[in-house]
């Protein structure tokens, strides 16, 4: 008889521990929320207490919930558009490179090649009988 007793105030205290767990459960995605300050918490906070009477099949989506938003970023697309800005201009930059690069031997190619005259021919046959004699001293 004393058993009985026992056994039922056993099953009876592990059905309120497992109650109550299930309501601290519920709680810790708020409590992360709370921590990081999401914009969201109420929302988060309500959420949890439906997903009880779901059997907290949504109370894993409420943890993600609660996880992407830090206070230092954000949602994190903030940085994700500072960077996309950065590549875009890097990519404006290298395209006016380019293109300044391309004018300029369009420019090159269109000016008329310089024929040696006979001067210069001579400045050149002098200047390499100069350099000749003194590699010889």
């Amino acid at each position: 008889m004393f058993l009985d007793y026992f056994a039922l105030g056993i099953l009876f205290f592990v059905i309120v521990v497992i109650f109550y767990g299930v309501i601290a459960i519920h709680d810790i995605p708020y409590e992360i929320a709370k921590k990081r300050n999401h914009p969201q918490q109420d929302a988060l906070h309500i959420a949890g207490w439906v997903s009880l009477f779901t059997l907290h099949a949504i109370w894993p989506f409420l943890w993600i919930w609660a996880t992407l938003y830090r206070e230092d970023r954000g949602w994190g697309f903030s940085t994700v558009m500072k960077r996309e800005q950065a590549l875009e201009d890097d990519v404006k930059a290298l395209r006016e490179t380019v293109l300044a690069l391309q004018a300029k031997l369009e420019q090159l190619e269109s000016a008329p090649i310089a024929t040696p005259t006979a001067a210069s021919v001579e400045t050149i046959a002098a200047t390499s009988t100069v350099v000749s004699q003194k590699a010889e001293v």
